[in-house]
């Protein structure tokens, strides 16, 4: 079903357009902020002090990468039973971890989820030993063992001056299996220049240049290796990283189901095709509290558009003859981008 989106009144037409139609495919150019603004209408000026003001009132977390899951550490969905008297102790404990970039409260017994990124395995592991020691509670790790559409970038849907953006959304989903624990290693140079990459693009003429100088590479060098890597998969996508939320796409919920392992896939390029539908994954069952195997993210203005939409599809696929459960976010603790390598463990020798 169409998602509908009420956009802050601050954010006019042009606004829009550099929210919604720069979520990807971001100028690999010099001046790239001079390259978006010959397409709507702005000099490279008005542009970055646009896209400042856009950061700045909330509604864009950064310009930058969005790094593919487990190609560059470990990565890993978590979720606890937190005690509902000590929900917010449990919660700005786990937010206040670095490794943490995600960390909300859901409907359901496991009532805190939250992602672990980290350079490897082994941190990743520490990090939720260190919770678990902190905190009393059992954490669930549900690593990702099979994608099937995760982007992240989202069709605002909405109506600007008669032109409605198209959706970003690749035709055929591609699951692919990912091995645990796998990491690409990069030589010193590469590695220094994803560290700086993780914050974002600086809001400067030539922010290639500026991400070069901190990583000691060309402005040349920087281009080439982000165009490789987006090549290669490493990065997902370039460009405007938004937050849905101020956006005005306030619920979302986390809908699983127990699918037969024989099964999983073929429903999962199935479920990742929908529109609806901005994440789709399958992960790893945690038994007995957790049989779940198959997750998709429905993001929607209210509650009922996201049941709506959910029940549609379901039905239509026959997922609902599986278990199957409905996890509404309920409040946003942390959301931060993805911090793989610190400016210590990106450093050559």
């Amino acid at each position: 079903m169409p998602r509908t989106v009420t956009l802050p009144s601050a954010v006019d037409a042009t606004d829009f357009r550099l929210l919604n139609e720069w979520q990807r495919g971001f100028p690999l150019d010099p001046q790239p902020f001079a390259r978006v603004g010959e397409a709507v209408g702005l000099d490279e000026a008005q542009v970055i002090a646009a896209y400042r003001r856009l950061i700045d009132g909330g509604l864009v977390s950064r310009v930058g990468a969005v790094f593919a899951p487990r190609r560059l550490g470990a990565s890993a969905l978590a979720a606890l039973a937190a005690p509902p008297e000590r929900l917010e102790e449990i919660a700005a404990r786990v937010s206040g971890e670095p490794a943490i970039n995600h960390n909300y409260q859901r409907e359901h017994r496991y009532n805190l989820w939250f992602v672990v990124t980290a350079a490897s395995e082994g941190h990743l592991q520490d990090v939720v030993a260190g919770i678990e020691r902190d905190t009393g509670c059992a954490v669930i790790v549900l690593p990702l063992e099979e994608e099937f559409h995760i982007d992240l970038g989202f069709d605002l849907g909405a109506d600007q001056g008669g032109q409605r953006a198209a959706c970003h959304r690749s035709a055929e989903p591609r699951p692919i299996a990912t091995a645990q624990g796998a990491a690409c290693a990069l030589p010193g140079l590469e590695r220094d220049l994803i560290t700086v990459l993780q914050a974002g693009l600086p809001l400067v003429p030539r922010p290639y240049a500026a991400l070069g100088e901190q990583a000691g590479l060309t402005e040349a060098m920087a281009i080439e290796l982000i165009e490789r890597w987006q090549a290669e998969g490493l990065i997902r996508r370039l460009g405007v990283v938004v937050r849905h939320h101020e956006l005005g796409l306030e619920a979302n919920a986390m809908c699983v189901w127990d699918i037969p392992d024989n099964k999983v896939s073929e429903l999962g390029r199935l479920l990742a095709r929908e529109p609806a539908v901005t994440l789709c994954y399958r992960r790893r069952r945690v038994m007995p509290g957790w049989p779940y195997n198959l997750f998709c993210m429905i993001h929607g203005s209210a509650r009922d558009d996201v049941l709506a939409a959910r029940g549609e599809i379901a039905a239509r696929l026959g997922l609902d003859v599986a278990p199957h459960d409905v996890l509404f976010s309920c409040r946003r603790f942390k959301q931060t981008g993805a911090r793989y390598l610190s400016a210590k463990e990106g450093a050559h020798v």
